[in-house]
Order: C-alpha cells, then sequence, then structure tokens
C-alpha cells in the first residue's frame, strides 16, 4: 500500500514536472507546487528531494541548462523544506500561505543572483531595486503558475485519496483523522 502511494506521487510530480515541456507563457510552470506538493506528501524527506531535482534535471536535459541553476535548483529545494512544514497541517490556508512564501521566496532568491553574479545591473542598491522591479512581469506568471499547479496538485490529489484508500496515508486508512 505505501508502494502505491509513493509511485502514485511520483507519477504525479513527474507528470507535473514534464509540464514545463509544453508551451507556456514565461515562468508559468508547475515546478514551485510539485515542490510544495513533494515536500508535503513523501513521507520519506530524501524522496520528496530526490524526485524533484531528478524531474528537474530531467527536463532541463531537453530544455538546456542556463546560467546559475544551482541558485534555481537550491531555491526549489528550500521550497521542498516549506512543503516538509505542510506535513503537519495540509489545510487550504496553510497551502495558500506556502505557495505564496514559495513564489516570493524563488523571486528573491534568483533575482538576487542575477543582480549579484551577472553584468545587467550595477552592483548599487538602485541596481538591485531596478532587477527586482524588471523582474515583476515574471513574478505575475510565476505567481499565477504556481497557485494554479497548487490547487491542482493538493486539490486531485485529496480528490484522489478520497476515492481510492489505498493512497491515503496509513494513519488515515481507517478514517481516523480523515474529514
Amino acid at each position: 500500500m505505501v508502494r502505491t502511494r509513493v509511485a502514485a506521487l511520483t507519477a504525479i510530480i513527474l507528470a507535473a514536472a514534464l509540464s514545463r515541456l509544453i508551451p507556456h507563457p514565461p515562468n508559468m510552470t508547475s515546478v514551485t507546487a510539485v515542490a510544495l506538493f513533494g515536500g508535503a506528501y513523501f513521507s520519506d524527506r530524501r524522496l520528496a528531494f530526490l524526485v524533484l531535482l531528478a524531474a528537474l534535471f530531467l527536463s532541463d536535459l531537453i530544455l538546456g541548462f542556463y546560467h546559475h541553476m544551482e541558485i534555481v535548483y537550491a531555491s526549489f529545494a528550500l521550497i521542498v523544506c516549506i512543503g516538509l512544514w505542510l506535513q503537519k497541517d495540509r489545510s487550504a490556508l496553510h497551502i495558500g500561505g506556502a505557495a505564496l512564501a514559495s513564489s516570493v521566496l524563488f523571486f528573491v532568491l534568483t533575482n538576487f543572483a542575477v543582480w549579484a553574479f551577472d553584468s545587467l545591473y550595477p552592483m548599487t542598491l538602485d541596481g538591485l531595486i531596478a532587477c527586482y522591479i524588471a523582474a515583476i512581469p515574471f513574478f505575475r506568471n510565476m505567481l499565477l503558475g504556481d497557485v494554479l499547479y497548487t490547487v491542482l496538485l493538493f486539490g486531485g490529489f485529496a480528490l484522489l485519496e478520497r476515492r481510492f484508500a489505498m493512497l491515503r496515508e496509513p494513519s488515515m486508512r481507517s478514517g481516523i483523522g480523515f474529514a
């Protein structure tokens, strides 16, 4: 039963991560939601990181590598950590707050890296502010994608758990704690 749950979670994450390969508006992908979802649902924390990073790497093999991938991967690893916090309470309010926090975290870290490591902006406070302002349109798309995919992943899996007992966490199979 546990293997069925892990296999289902892995398949959902890989499918969502592969959505990066279909045409989409810039930064409107499923990766943030996938990171949150994996952290929130994998009981083995190592799997939460491994499945996400493997899916991200496999899609990058197809899409191509880019500057500062390590910052992007580190950002998503931190988002998995936010997802781990959700294991205690996967309420809609906590999931929504975690999705928003994840979007902001990714925006702040990756755009700070653009400012700090590239020569596009002067190494001044004004340069940092200009970098963040220039990235706002991408943040809008990312936030929209994060909300959309978070609803699809968390809501979809909650529906699957209700329908198929084998997908529920072991403590939830008897109905204890399952609303």
